[in-house]
């Protein structure tokens, strides 16, 4: 499983996350929402995956290892401003 639960509480996504691992990852969100994401050691993410983390966005440890992730998805995860947000 690419999912996990850390001691420290933050829930780990590792290698190739998988579309079955978007289920895995939404329900440790939402048993824990406050929980961060760390993600440092994910290799590929399926796009259910990268659903999940857009639509629940929690915090992130990160970057990615997978440079692609870095580049395009990190981005549209990170926090929103005041400014950004519509009105």
């Amino acid at each position: 499983m690419s999912v996990s639960l850390s001691a420290s509480g933050a829930i780990t996504l590792e290698g190739a996350c998988s579309s079955e691992d978007a289920e895995v990852l939404l329900q440790h969100l939402l048993g824990a929402p406050a929980s961060m994401v760390d993600w440092r050691a994910c290799e590929s993410a399926h796009t259910a995956v990268i659903q999940v983390l857009l639509a629940a966005r929690p915090g992130l440890l990160g970057p990615p290892l997978n440079p692609q992730l870095a580049q395009w998805v990190q981005p549209l995860l990170a926090p929103q401003s005041a400014s950004n947000e519509a009105t």
